[in-house]
């Protein structure tokens, strides 16, 4: 998977598998993985304007994650 470096907040970088529906974001904290995304979201997210609000409000909040790192 081909992590884009992103910035704002605790967000290092993210990456998105879209057969699986996968998406993974590291932060300074550790690196979690979030099932269930869709496309949709990751492209929303990997371009918005603010990544870190995005992340927050919409991914953090909405989707179940594992710790993978």
């Amino acid at each position: 998977m081909e992590m884009k470096r992103l910035s704002g907040g605790s967000l290092r970088a993210a990456g998105y598998d879209e057969r699986a529906r996968t998406l993974v974001v590291e932060l300074t904290s550790g690196t979690l993985e979030y099932s269930g995304v869709p496309g949709e979201v990751w492209r929303r997210f990997s371009t918005a304007s603010s990544p870190w609000s995005y992340y927050r409000d919409t991914i953090d909040e909405e989707y179940s994650s594992k710790r993978i790192r």
